[in-house]
């Protein structure tokens, strides 16, 4: 696996997982709770696969999915870390 797939696949589930928070917030969730669900057994589907070969992947995906503010948060933090230290 490339390196750059584990952080795509992070980003997106991180994406995914503000959506989700978005649709409890505007009290939708009752509505998508099947899909909701389904999509959070294929989260950790993907993060137990994963947690042998690339731990530090799997919970990336796993912080990504529970604390998807948090994930983007450091995300963002590292970013500008690197964008200071390239300047």
């Amino acid at each position: 696996m490339t390196a750059s797939l584990p952080r795509l696949v992070t980003e997106l589930i991180e994406k995914v997982a503000l959506l989700r928070r978005e649709i409890e917030h505007q009290k939708d969730e009752e509505r998508y709770a099947a899909r909701l669900a389904r999509i959070a057994q294929k989260v950790e589907a993907l993060a137990e696969a994963l947690s042998d070969d690339d731990p530090a992947a799997a919970a990336a995906i796993r912080t990504a999915w529970d604390k998807p503010a948090r994930s983007l948060a450091f995300r963002n933090a590292a970013h500008q870390k690197d964008s200071r230290s390239s300047s």
